[in-house]
């Protein structure tokens, strides 16, 4: 394999499927699947995701309701998409452990960096929610921050489009597409693929971020053998 352990960072929307909000059980079973794929191969996986699909603390905050009250009700959203996605994976007998920035003992372990380390090394895949537990950060942010404090070889960002192009290309037909772009690149461009944050984070860690798309079938597992899938943003 040529990564060892990974950090899959998913979107909220992700997992709407073709519905307007909330979870699709069906693309819940597709992720898990092509996840459980990965594990068979030996690779490390740790996962964070979105609450998009439920709140979006901007959103909120535009409607009126505080921002750090928004993006504490993000956090928590995010925490409920951890845990369909826990459940569709044991459906798969994969072994997993739910940690969150935010403590709920009752059905979560609290993050704690070193446990979450002897989980992976053990074979289980751990999947990060409430973010990184403070307001202001968005989930790139902490998938960034969790991926370093792993020491993950990866961030690997799940899209809907096959990597990063110029402009959009489900708007623009003539959109180009990058196979290898820089971390400076990324912030001169403008391209849309994570927040600055969490790409100057990336780069300071020197630490590189493949986007792909989620909903090509196999696509996840090439990748982490080593074929050129997506597009990659490093040095």
């Amino acid at each position: 394999m040529k990564y060892r352990r990974i950090l899959l960072k998913l979107s909220g929307e992700a997992l709407m499927g073709e519905q307007e909000y909330g979870i699709d059980p069906n693309v819940l079973a597709y992720i898990a699947g092509e996840v459980s794929e990965v594990g068979s191969l030996g690779v490390q996986v740790g996962i964070v995701i979105g609450g998009g699909n439920i709140y979006r603390g901007v959103e909120g905050a535009a409607q009126g309701i505080d921002r750090v009250t928004g993006d504490h009700m993000g956090m928590l959203a995010t925490v409920i998409n951890a845990l369909a996605l826990q459940n569709a994976l044991e459906e798969r007998s994969i072994p997993t452990r739910l940690q969150t920035a935010i403590k709920m003992e009752q059905i979560a372990e609290p993050y704690i960096r070193r446990r979450a380390i002897r989980h992976l090394e053990k074979g289980r895949v751990v999947i990060f929610g409430a973010g990184t537990g403070n307001p202001y950060f968005t989930t790139d942010t902490a998938a960034a921050l969790r991926a370093t404090e792993i020491e993950a070889d990866v961030i690997i960002k799940a899209t809907r489009v096959d990597g990063i192009y110029d402009s959009d290309p489900e708007l623009n037909a003539n959109a180009v597409r990058y196979e290898h772009v820089t971390y400076a690149e990324v912030l001169e461009k403008k391209l849309r693929v994570m927040d600055l944050t969490a790409i100057t984070l990336s780069e300071e860690n020197s630490l590189p971020i493949i986007v792909f798309d989620m909903n090509s079938k196999g696509d996840l597992a090439r990748l982490v053998q080593g074929e050129s899938v997506g597009t990659t943003v490093g040095g």
